[in-house]
């Protein structure tokens, strides 16, 4: 028996657990996953489901599926005991069978079922074993705290008892006009029982016999006493020097050393997520802005199917006012009525709602009042959901096919729908076996292999009504068609999707056009092929 993979999902086909028990990409089991909720039959009794390479066993639980992807070479009644398995320790640990709970519990579960499974393979073990296995309890662990909390005990209280002796010697010699114990002259009354406590320092100063120390007559402030301690606290960021002077002292001897940037979760990505914002910041960063400055941010969220079909579509944006001239604080914008179909809209709450529904103008609700200075101020935002393939604004086809020789021969084309766009920085990012470099045929734009990510990314400067769709067609050895997916996909553009667009900036009072600065910027959040 090789078992792949075991996971919790829903009845919909959505994942909300999943742990490999073998080597293999995140787009490989991704893939494998995707494909077992198109597998079902209903009006069917069956504990599985084969394909050409893997076999699919599994349990429904209320509105759940517990499921195993195995070879198709493993035995299928140890399938079954397996997953009979699988089944019971999943109330274990969740109280209720939904996906809430089952969240909550991952890791346990996750640890329970690497007690099931190693390297493939069932391990030989009962319920009551999993738990014990998994709550680690340790009797040897407890004796060794107790026995340790116990000698800390018996050392605080000799601590204290010593505190005590030497205070008392302290105060017997002061009597007699001679000098005190530990080694600290009469003269030190800043280390004083009076100032620090007894416990503390005393204690410190008897146990390493520290030398008599002179201290100045001079009263020393209980805040200058207090200072010098800090300097050896602890700094957070204060390693960051040290490595600094290590590598000064490193390059005076003549070393070259690289240069050592922090790296962020952006630089080592290469996703299409990272581009995208990349991307969208070096939009913004050379307009000029004038005292009155109007942001309007658009953002999609977009999952289709490999198939076709939309699962998943979202617009959303945001209208940022910005004032930095006090004379421009009292103002009316006016937007264009030529927005998306079906958006829903909604002003801030100071907003005068009847006057945006009545003129499509943004305004406070007491026009007395100026707007905010060098506040961005949101005063507008916006949202679409649709399941209509019309809505996409960018269609992605992906046609892997089996080529006969154990590969898969690809053919990607892009085609912009939303005309009125111009995609900028357009990055498609496609997942590919592991060590599989593959053989691109033809392209438009550009490409490059990353092959420690074992992605394949093709970048298209520029897509729009004149440049509207493109291919590719490249082929890879030792795969199936469901390596490819999902495929990541990010742009910008300086047009919004939903439309919102401002026409003009008007004084309250006087009603006199007033200039203004404004920037529109459609970026992706998430937009995948699944």
């Amino acid at each position: 028996m090789v078992l792949i993979a075991a996971a919790v999902c829903t009845k919909n086909g959505k994942v909300i657990l999943s742990r490999q028990f073998v080597e293999m990409t995140k787009a490989r089991i991704e893939g494998l996953l995707a494909a077992f909720p198109k597998l079902m039959t209903s009006g069917k009794q069956h504990t599985y489901v084969e394909t050409d390479s893997v076999r699919y066993v599994y349990q429904p639980m209320e509105k759940l599926y517990m499921l195993l992807i195995t070879t198709k070479a493993s035995n299928i009644l140890e399938d079954l005991e397996t997953l009979r398995l699988f089944s019971k320790v999943i109330p274990e640990y969740s109280h209720s069978l939904d996906e809430k709970e089952i969240v909550e519990n991952a890791f346990n579960l996750i640890f329970a079922f690497d007690e099931i499974v190693a390297l493939g393979y069932r391990e030989s073990v009962n319920l009551a074993q999993i738990k014990t296995f998994v709550e680690m309890d340790s009797h040897e662990e407890k004796v060794y705290q107790a026995v340790r909390q116990t000698q800390e005990r018996e050392a605080r209280q000799k601590m204290r008892e010593k505190a005590k002796e030497l205070q008392r010697q302290r105060m017997e010699a002061s009597k007699r006009g001679g000098p005190s114990m530990g080694g600290l002259s009469g003269r030190s009354g800043g280390f004083s029982s009076d100032s620090f406590g007894s416990s503390g320092v005393s204690g410190v100063s008897s146990s390493v016999h520290a030398p008599s120390i002179e201290l100045d007559s001079k009263p020393i402030s209980s805040k200058s006493a207090v200072k010098p301690s800090s300097r050896n606290a602890l700094k957070l960021g204060g390693k960051s020097k040290d490595v600094d002077s290590f590598v000064d002292q490193l390059k005076s001897e003549g070393e070259k050393i690289a240069n050592l940037a922090p790296a962020t979760a952006a630089s080592g990505s290469g996703s299409a997520t990272s581009a995208s914002a990349a991307a969208k910041a070096a939009m913004s960063a050379d307009i000029h802005k004038e005292s009155v400055h109007l942001k309007i941010e658009d953002k999609l969220v977009v999952r289709l199917g490999r198939d076709g079909g939309v699962q998943q579509f979202e617009n959303s944006g945001l209208l940022t006012l910005r004032i930095t001239d006090e004379a421009c604080g009292r103002i009316l914008l006016k937007l264009s009525p030529n927005h998306a179909q079906g958006l829903q809209l909604q002003t801030h709450p100071n907003v005068d709602k009847e006057l945006f529904k009545a003129r499509s103008m943004i305004g406070l609700k007491n026009l007395a009042k100026p707007f905010p200075l060098n506040t961005d101020v949101g005063v507008l935002k916006w949202r679409f959901v649709s399941q209509d393939e019309t809505a996409i604004p960018l269609t992605i086809n992906c046609w892997p096919s089996d080529n006969g020789e154990g590969g898969c021969d690809i053919n990607i084309e892009y085609e912009l729908e939303a005309q009125h766009l111009e995609l900028q920085d357009v990055a498609i990012v496609i997942p590919l076996p592991m060590n599989v470099q593959p053989t691109v045929a033809e392209y438009d734009g550009t490409y490059n292999y990353d092959a420690r990510k074992h992605v394949l990314q093709w970048h298209i400067p520029i897509i729009d009504a004149a440049n509207k769709s493109g291919s590719m067609e490249f082929s890879c050895n030792a795969s199936i068609p469901g390596d490819f997916f999902p495929l990541q996909v990010s742009f910008v553009s300086k047009t919004t999707y939903a439309g919102v667009i401002a026409q003009d900036v008007i004084q309250v009072d006087s009603e006199a056009s007033v200039k203004y600065s404004s920037e529109s910027i459609l970026f992706v959040e998430k937009y995948e092929i699944v």
